[in-house]
C-alpha cells in the first residue's frame, strides 16, 4: 500500500504538469478538467505516503470531492437514471456515517458526565449558543440567498462531530471531557438543532419544528444508539443477550409486516402525526434489529469493526461530491463570500469557545478542548438534515464548503497545541479552578 501511495504522489506530479500545460494553452485546454480531478485524487491517496500529512488525508479526499463536484456536476448527480439526490439513499448514508460515528463512541463515555459535569455544562452552553448565534450574525453580514443563509445557520445548530475527539487527542487537550461532551451534544441535538433553527432562521427558511425534530431522531439518534445497543451487548450475560435477540426477532417481524402491508395502509388510518410516530418507532425497531446484527457480525469478524469509519469518510466525501454537484451555479457566484463566511464563523467558534470557558471556570487544557468543541460542527448531519428537506444543492451548501475548512484550521490549530501543552488535565484540577 505504501509503495502504491509513492507512486500516487509522482503520478499527480504528472498531472499537475498537464494542468498547468493546459491551462496555458501548450497542449488541449480540454485536459484540464480531467488532469484537475485526477491530480487532486491522486494527492489525497498520496498523502498517506508522507507522515506528516497523513492527518491531512481525509480533508484532501473532501477537497477532491469539491474539485470533483465543481468539475463533473452531472456526472455526479446521476448514475445512469438513477438520481443521487434520491431522499432514501442520503437517508441510508447518512445514517451510515452517523452509526459510523456511533460505533466510535461508547456508554462509558456518558459516565464523564459525572465525572466533570461543570465542563459538561459550559460545553454545552457554548456549543448552542455561541455557533448559531454567529451563523445568524454572518447571514445579516454578508447578502446571501436565503436558503443558503439559512444553511450556515444550521450547520452552527449543530452538535460537534468526532473530528472535534481526533483534534483534542491530537492537540493533547482534554480528550475524556471532548468525547463525553460531543456524546451528550449529539444527544441532545434533535431538540436543540431544530429549536435553534426556528429561533434564528424561520424566517429564511420553512421550519417544521416537529418534522426536524422527527427527521433528527431518525437520521442521529436511531443508528447512534444501534452502535451504542451493540457496544452494550459486548458485555451483556447471556441472558440479556437472549432478551435482546428477541426483541430483534420481534422488529424484523413488525418490518416484515410493514412492507407486505405498505405505508400507505398505515398513513390513511393513523393520520399524519400518527404515522410519523409509527415511522420512528420503526426506525427504533430497525436500530435494534440493526444493533444486535452488528454485534453477532464483529465476534465472527473483528475486522468490521476498524473498517467503520471509513464507510463513514465515505459518507461524507459523497455528501460533499453530490452538494457542491447541486449547488454548483450558485457556488460559482456565492462561493468566495461563502468560504469568508466559513473562516469567520470557524474561528469565531475557537476564539469564543476558549475564552468563554476559561471565564466560566474551565482550566485551559478544558477550554482547548471545549473551542475544537465549538469550533467543529457535524457536517454530515447537516446535510443529511438538508437532503431530507430536499434542499441538498441550497441549504446543505455551507456545509459543503465549511467541513473542508473545519477539517484544515483544526488540524493546524491542534499541531499548533501540541507542540505547546499544557497540564491541567485531570477533571478534577478543571472542576477547582
Amino acid at each position: 500500500m505504501l509503495f502504491a501511495r509513492k507512486i500516487s504522489l509522482f503520478l499527480a506530479g504528472g498531472s499537475a504538469l498537464v494542468l498547468v500545460l493546459s491551462l496555458f494553452s501548450v497542449i488541449d485546454s480540454g485536459y484540464a478538467s480531467a488532469s484537475g480531478l485526477l491530480l487532486a485524487a491522486l494527492l489525497a491517496f498520496g498523502l498517506g505516503a508522507v507522515p506528516s500529512m497523513k492527518g491531512y488525508q481525509y480533508t484532501a479526499w473532501i477537497v477532491a470531492a469539491v474539485v470533483g463536484g465543481m468539475l463533473y456536476p452531472d456526472r455526479f448527480l446521476h448514475l445512469g437514471e438513477f438520481d443521487l439526490r434520491n431522499k432514501w439513499l442520503i437517508l441510508i448514508v447518512v445514517q451510515l456515517v452517523m452509526f459510523g460515528m456511533g460505533t466510535q463512541m461508547s456508554l462509558k463515555d456518558f459516565g464523564g458526565v459525572a465525572r466533570q459535569p461543570k465542563g459538561v455544562l459550559v460545553g454545552l452552553l457554548c456549543q448552542f449558543t455561541i455557533m448559531p448565534t454567529m451563523g445568524w450574525l454572518l447571514t445579516r453580514v454578508f447578502d446571501f440567498p436565503l436558503e443558503i443563509a439559512a444553511g450556515i445557520i444550521l450547520i452552527g445548530s449543530c452538535s460537534s462531530g468526532l473530528a472535534s475527539n481526533v483534534m483534542a487527542y491530537l492537540a493533547r487537550a482534554n480528550l475524556a471531557l471532548s468525547v463525553t461532551v460531543t456524546a451528550v451534544a449529539t444527544i441532545v441535538a434533535p431538540l436543540m438543532t431544530p429549536l435553534l433553527m426556528k429561533v434564528f432562521a424561520s424566517t429564511l427558511v420553512e421550519v417544521k419544528f416537529l418534522g426536524m425534530v422527527m427527521t433528527i431522531v431518525k437520521i442521529v439518534l436511531a443508528p447512534i444508539g444501534a452502535a451504542l445497543l451493540a457496544d452494550f451487548l459486548r458485555g451483556a450475560s447471556s441472558r440479556s443477550l437472549f432478551a435482546w435477540r428477541s426483541v430483534a426477532a420481534a422488529s424484523l417481524a413488525w418490518l416484515a409486516l410493514l412492507a407486505v402491508v405498505g405505508w400507505p395502509w398505515f398513513e390513511e388510518r393513523l393520520g399524519e402525526s400518527g404515522a410519523m410516530s409509527l415511522s420512528v418507532f420503526g426506525f427504533f425497531m430497525a436500530a435494534i434489529l440493526f444493533g444486535v446484527i452488528y454485534h453477532s457480525l464483529l465476534k465472527h469478524a473483528p475486522g468490521i469493526g476498524k473498517a467503520m469509519p471509513y464507510f463513514s469518510m465515505f459518507g461524507i466525501v459523497y455528501f460533499t461530491t453530490v452538494t457542491t454537484a447541486a449547488g454548483r451555479e450558485s457556488l460559482m457566484s456565492v462561493g468566495l463570500l461563502l468560504f469568508v463566511a466559513a473562516v469567520i464563523h470557524n474561528a469565531a467558534g475557537y476564539f469564543l469557545g476558549y475564552w468563554f470557558s476559561r471565564a466560566l471556570g474551565l482550566g485551559k487544557n478544558s477550554a482547548r478542548a471545549m473551542a475544537l468543541e465549538v469550533g467543529l460542527q457535524n457536517g454530515g448531519m447537516a446535510s443529511g438534515i438538508a437532503g431530507s428537506m430536499g434542499k441538498l444543492g441550497t441549504l446543505g451548501l455551507a456545509s459543503a464548503v465549511f467541513s473542508p475548512w473545519m477539517n484544515i484550521s483544526g488540524s493546524i490549530l491542534a499541531n499548533i497545541w501540541s507542540r505547546n501543552p499544557v497540564y491541567d488535565d485531570a477533571a478534577v484540577s478543571d472542576e477547582k479552578r
